[in-house]
C-alpha cells in the first residue's frame, strides 16, 4: 500500500528518466538525502513544471511504496532561488554547495542542522555579486559552506596547532590523512599552505555565511583552501566533486 508523507526538501540534482520523468536527489531535514521520481515533469503541461528545478526549496507530498524511490504527488514552492539560477557565477557557487551536500551526506541520515545550513547558503548565494573573471569554486562563500559541511560531517579541520605533534608552529601545511595543519618538522607529504590561508580557513569556519559572501577573498588563499577541501574529500570520502573539475 505504501504511505504518503509531507516534507520540506531542497532539490540537489535532477536526472532524466525515460521520455517524460525525472529522478530527483533531494535533501530533507529529517530523512537526509532521498531519491524520488517526478512523473511527467518534462512534459510542457506538467503541473510541477519549474517548481522542482535544482536548488529549489519546496514542500513535497511524497508517496513511498515498496521501491527505493518515492513518487512526488504534490509540491509547493517555498523559494525558487531564482537569483542564484539566473546568473552563471552565482549558479556555479550554488551548485558546488549542492553537490557537496549530495556527496557528504548519505541516505537516511537526517540532520536538521545540515538542512538549515543548506537553506541559508542558497539564500546568501541569491544575493552574491557576479564576479565573472573569477572561478566560482574559489568564491569565499563556496569555500566557507564546504568547510562548515565537513564540520557537520565530523571532519572538522584541526587548525590551531600541529595535528601530528601538538606543537604551536609555525604551521606550514595541511595533512589530509590526519585532518589538520602541520608544523615544518611534520610537513613531509602535506599540502603547503601560506599562513594567510590557515588564518582565512579559521575565519571561514567561525563566521556566518553572509560574512563570507561579503569577503573579497585572497586568490592564493582561495586556491590553497580548495586544495585542502579536495584532499579531504578524496581521503575521507573517496570522491571528487564534479563541480570542481578543472578548478
Amino acid at each position: 500500500m505504501g504511505r504518503t508523507v509531507k516534507t520540506e526538501a531542497v532539490v540537489l540534482r535532477s536526472l532524466r528518466l525515460g521520455e517524460a520523468d525525472r529522478v530527483l536527489h533531494l535533501y530533507t531535514p529529517d530523512r537526509g538525502r532521498i531519491g524520488a521520481v517526478a512523473k511527467g515533469i518534462r512534459r510542457t503541461k506538467s503541473r510541477f513544471g519549474a517548481r522542482l528545478e535544482p536548488l529549489s526549496h519546496v514542500e513535497l507530498l511524497l508517496h513511498q511504496g515498496t521501491g527505493e524511490l518515492g513518487t512526488i504527488t504534490g509540491v509547493d514552492l517555498l523559494d525558487s532561488h531564482r537569483g542564484a539560477r539566473e546568473d552563471a557565477y552565482r549558479l556555479g557557487v550554488a551548485l558546488v554547495g549542492a553537490e557537496a551536500v549530495l556527496r557528504l551526506f548519505g541516505e537516511g541520515e537526517g540532520n536538521p542542522r545540515v538542512f538549515a545550513a543548506l537553506a541559508r547558503f542558497l539564500e546568501v548565494a541569491d544575493d552574491l555579486p557576479s564576479r565573472v573573471p573569477e572561478r566560482p569554486a574559489v568564491d569565499p562563500l563556496a569555500l566557507a559552506f564546504q568547510l562548515k559541511l565537513l564540520w557537520l560531517a565530523g571532519y572538522l579541520p584541526h587548525l590551531e596547532s600541529c595535528v601530528e605533534c601538538g606543537g604551536e608552529g609555525p604551521l606550514v601545511g595541511f595533512a589530509a590523512r590526519t585532518g589538520g595543519a602541520v608544523c615544518r618538522a611534520c610537513a613531509a607529504g602535506s599540502l603547503a599552505l601560506a599562513p594567510a590561508t590557515l588564518r582565512g580557513m579559521e575565519q571561514l569556519l567561525r563566521r556566518p555565511l553572509v560574512e563570507a559572501a561579503d569577503a573579497s577573498g585572497d586568490v592564493r588563499a582561495g586556491r590553497e583552501t580548495l586544495a585542502v577541501l579536495t584532499a579531504l574529500y578524496e581521503f575521507h570520502g573517496g570522491f571528487r566533486l564534479r563541480t570542481l573539475a578543472g578548478s
